[in-house]
This record gives structure tokens, C-alpha cells and sequence, in this order.
């Protein structure tokens, strides 16, 4: 026992210097061992987030797979969007009535009512995944009550995945762009998008230059958007006066970027760093949102404020909310989960909604809209780091 204990300084070093893992080994492995490559085993055998992760690296083909995983270079990017949140502990309390829990999971997002905190992100070409590609995001978010943004380069046109909402056009979409500098197109592209009665842009400001994906060159499947492109707050502004859309800003990861976007009237900004695919080295969205705590925790309340990137688990959601992110997306996990249709994506809802509510109840919070900081220990423990 004594000489253990001789080891208990180096141990935060040690657990640093575990080798990265995309997903645990939580036992499926050994319970799904027997699913042949190019098949997906049961539904039912799904139980987290991760598992579409195992489940699609198996069967879809690499090249298609590879579209979906790469990140930026050596993807320390992408490798810290999924530690990052395991780098500070949660501080639970006890006794508490939190058997309402669920009925406090609703939010809004710009007004707009959904079931529960977190949506779809932005993710290209779904149809990689499955031959309905995106009608199956827009299906599974509408039972489930959640927010959709399509992506720019999805594999259906916006016209496509706009005709799967309800007739009574009761489902709210928001809709990525990337622009270029051609007035025209851009003004035809708005209006296109308001015609199809989508109740917000999201413009990526985060992939100025074509993103240096080594593991994406390797099978010929890089960025979508590959110049170099002309974004400054100024031109922000010219955006805001060619559309009667809200206009958000995707890919923010400075505290000051978020105090300039308050400034130029922005109605919400987007935390991400696009998934770790366009510059290594980039902060993860939950560093961000402490970064913006830290130096001035009203920036929440005088913005909304969304973050994806990394998120797997509810107490990854809870962790954003405790900070006071508004929304959460999550977009790999979706991708993942559309290898088995529509059903796949309602399910990784599914599970993703009784996450955050068990583990808001085993954290004592009783109404998901009083999280706050103090549930978190937003100290550096030294894991992953």
C-alpha cells in the first residue's frame, strides 16, 4: 500500500499521457463483436452517442467515413474538442427534489420553442451516410422537436430538405451559408432561403481559407469550401441589410469576437471551431464559453450564446449550459447515428435527452434553467491535458 501511494504525484502526468481514444471501450467490443464489416448491428445495441461512432467506422467504406472524422493536421483540434470537457469535474449536490427535472429540459432558441437544449449542427453531405441524406435530419428533429440547420453543402438542395417539414409549416429551420464576395448571388441566395420560410441564417465565419486536413488528402475528400473568402465585421453588417433574417455568426472562439458581434448588433453567435477540420490548435467551444465567463459572465445575458464541438454525452451539455450557452449542437453524432435512416437520428435524440436529464438529477439540479457555474469545478484537473 505505501509504495502506491509513492506513485499519487505522478499520476496526473500519467493519466496526460493515455493515448487519445476516439470513443471508450465501454464493453462493445466484446457485446457487439459479432456484427460483420459493412452491416450495422441492432439499434437496440446502441446505447450512447459513441456507439454510432463504432458503429459507422465499420460500415461505412473509409473514404465516405473519413469525410465525416478528419480534422485539421495532426487533429489535436479534434482530439481536445472530445477531452476538453473531462478536464473539469462536476460538483454535485445532494438532497434535492429533481423529479421534475424532464418538464425543465424546453428552451427556446431566438424566440423559437423546442423540446429540449441542444440541435442538429450544420454537417455536409449526409447522403454519404444514407441515400435520404438530410430529409432524415429534418424528420427526426421534427417528431422529436429540435432545432435543424442544414448544411451549405448538403448532399439535397435547400428546396429538398425544406419540402420534408410538416404541410402546416410548424417545424423551425435555420439554414448555414458560406458567401462569397458576389453581391447578386448572395442577395438571390437570402431570398431563396426566406422564400422557404427558414427563420435564421447561420454563416460561417470560421473557414476563411481552406482547411489543412492531412487525413482528408489522404482519401481525396477535403473541404467543400476551399478559397480564401472576404469576411469582416463590415461586410457582416452589409449582411444584415439584404436579409430580414436574423443573421449568426458560426465559428467564434475569442471573447473578443463575441463583444465585437454585440456590437455590430449580431442577434446570437455560434461557439465552434468547425469540428477541429480547419485550423489545429484552435480552442474548443467549452474553452471559449470559460474564456468569456471568466473575463464577463454578462456577456450571456446579453447575447444568446450556442457551442458544439466534442459533445457526446449529457454531461457534456450540462457543463455548456452551466457556463450559460443558450443551445448546444452536436453534428458527428447525428451523422453517425443517419447510417441507420431516420430512425438512427430520433434514437441519438432520444438518448441524448434522457442523458442531460438523469445527469441534471444526479448533479442535484432541479430545473435545467438554474444551472449555473458553481455545479462545475472549473479548475484544470491535469487529465488529458
Amino acid at each position: 500500500m505505501h509504495s502506491s501511494f509513492l506513485l499519487l504525484p505522478f499520476l496526473p502526468a500519467a493519466l496526460a499521457a493515455r493515448p487519445f481514444l476516439n470513443e471508450p471501450t465501454t464493453g462493445i467490443d466484446e457485446a457487439l463483436a459479432n456484427t460483420p464489416a459493412g452491416t450495422l448491428p441492432d439499434l437496440q445495441g446502441i446505447v450512447g452517442l459513441p456507439d454510432f461512432d463504432w458503429a459507422a467506422r465499420r460500415y461505412m467504406n473509409v473514404s465516405d467515413y473519413t469525410y465525416y472524422r478528419n480534422g485539421a493536421a495532426g487533429e489535436w483540434s479534434y482530439r481536445n474538442n472530445l477531452e476538453a470537457y473531462n478536464r473539469f469535474r462536476l460538483r454535485p449536490r445532494m438532497m434535492v427534489d429533481v423529479t421534475n427535472i424532464e418538464s425543465t429540459l424546453p428552451t427556446t432558441i431566438l424566440g423559437h420553442n423546442f423540446s429540449a437544449p441542444f440541435f442538429i449542427s450544420p454537417c455536409s453531405r449526409g447522403g454519404l451516410a444514407h441515400p435520404d441524406a438530410e430529409k432524415n435530419f429534418v424528420r427526426a428533429a421534427g417528431a422529436e422537436n429540435i432545432l435543424y440547420i442544414p448544411a451549405f453543402f448538403a448532399t439535397l438542395s435547400m428546396e429538398e430538405i425544406a419540402a420534408e417539414k410538416p404541410s402546416n409549416d410548424s417545424q423551425t429551420l435555420f439554414q448555414q451559408v458560406y458567401l462569397s464576395s458576389n453581391d447578386t448571388e448572395t442577395q438571390q441566395l437570402f431570398d431563396r432561403i426566406e422564400g422557404l420560410g427558414t427563420k435564421a441564417i447561420v454563416f460561417t465565419v470560421d473557414s476563411a481559407a481552406d482547411g489543412n486536413r492531412h487525413r482528408a488528402a489522404r482519401y481525396g475528400v477535403g473541404s467543400a469550401d476551399s478559397s480564401y473568402t472576404y469576411i469582416t465585421w463590415d461586410y457582416y453588417n452589409k449582411l444584415q441589410n439584404m436579409t430580414s433574417l436574423p443573421v449568426i455568426p458560426k465559428g467564434i472562439q475569442s471573447v473578443e469576437d463575441v463583444k465585437l458581434a454585440i456590437e455590430h448588433g449580431a442577434p446570437a453567435v455560434f461557439l465552434s471551431n468547425h469540428g477541429g477540420r480547419q485550423l489545429d490548435g484552435s480552442p474548443s467551444a467549452l474553452e471559449v464559453a470559460l474564456e468569456i465567463y471568466e473575463e464577463d459572465p454578462q456577456l450571456f445575458r446579453q447575447i444568446e450564446i450556442y457551442a458544439d464541438g466534442g459533445v457526446r454525452y449529457g454531461a457534456d451539455v450540462l457543463k455548456l449550459l452551466a457556463l450559460g450557452v443558450r443551445a448546444v449542437g452536436l453534428g458527428r453524432p447525428f451523422m453517425y447515428a443517419n447510417t441507420y435512416g431516420v430512425e438512427g437520428v430520433q434514437r441519438a435524440i432520444q438518448l441524448l435527452k434522457r442523458e442531460i436529464a438523469i445527469d441534471a438529477g444526479n448533479l442535484g439540479v432541479p430545473d435545467l434553467k438554474a444551472i449555473d457555474a458553481s455545479y462545475v469545478k472549473w479548475v484544470n484537473n491535469g487529465w488529458y491535458s
